[in-house]
């Protein structure tokens, strides 16, 4: 685990930005795994301008993200189709039949689940895969309790889960109550895992991340078995590992 301690989530944006550009720059991605939220938000933004900037071609590039709502029309401004359409998609030279998420608004999501799977298996697993951490420890919406051996599924949503992501929604009311997954086997055939981190309530959860014991429990602290994995995280997100390690 190598993990790059930055002073706030600023630069936590551009440290993630530049370990992403340097790799599509050198064409070492093929496919590339992508998270949602508030977290990176402020890497898509960096990411987009870099990648426009230096006029790449993402001819080549597949991206797969980590999930989706079940309920939602992909055209729902609260659906995650949605929002990497509006944040980074649109802003790139990426073919639009290249960006793959889960679709939640079919008859059949227990087929989606097993056809997500093995488009991710089609296109020769992930490269590099993009995650956030909630604050109980999921990542993607693999929440406690979520099985180490788990594949792309259906879930049910913890209640602090819906409780933190009603900022996005009309109410708590509206949060979808399910959503389809990358389970966490499926996350940890990636091959390297970048995990960023901001904020004083994040800090529990990373704290169990980088020092405690494995459990599914907490489920993040199953990629302390990855052997690729980056974690950058601003001073507040690690104000509770007492372990000493490298700043930028």
């Amino acid at each position: 685990m190598k993990i790059i301690k930055v002073a706030n989530y600023e630069a936590m944006s551009i440290e993630g930005a530049d370990h992403i550009l340097t790799q599509l720059i050198k064409k070492r991605l093929n496919v590339l795994g992508l998270a949602t939220g508030g977290t990176p938000e402020g890497l898509y933004q960096i990411l987009r301008e870099k990648i426009n900037e230096k006029a790449l071609s993402l001819n080549y590039l597949h991206t797969v993200n980590l999930d989706e709502y079940i309920g939602l029309p992909a055209d729902s401004p609260a659906s995650y189709h949605y929002y990497m359409q509006d944040i980074f998609f649109k802003h790139i030279p990426i073919p639009k039949e290249n960006t793959h998420l889960p679709n939640g608004y079919v008859d059949d999501v227990v087929e989606e689940c097993t056809r997500y799977e093995e488009l991710i298996e089609s296109l020769g697993g992930v490269d590099l895969q993009l995650l956030g951490i909630g604050q109980n420890g999921h990542i993607g919406f693999n929440e406690p309790g979520s099985p180490f051996n788990g594949r792309t599924r259906i879930v049910d949503l913890a209640p602090s889960t819906i409780e933190a992501n009603a900022r996005y929604f009309s109410s708590k009311n509206d949060v979808p109550r399910q959503a389809i997954t990358m389970g966490i086997k499926t996350i940890m055939k990636s091959r390297q895992i970048l995990l960023l981190a901001s904020g004083k309530e994040k800090a529990e959860a990373v704290k169990a991340l980088i020092e405690g014991d494995q459990s599914e429990d907490i489920p993040a602290t199953a990629l302390q078995g990855h052997p690729h994995l980056t974690v950058i995280a601003d001073e507040a997100a690690l104000s509770g590992v007492t372990r000493t390690f490298s700043s930028v």
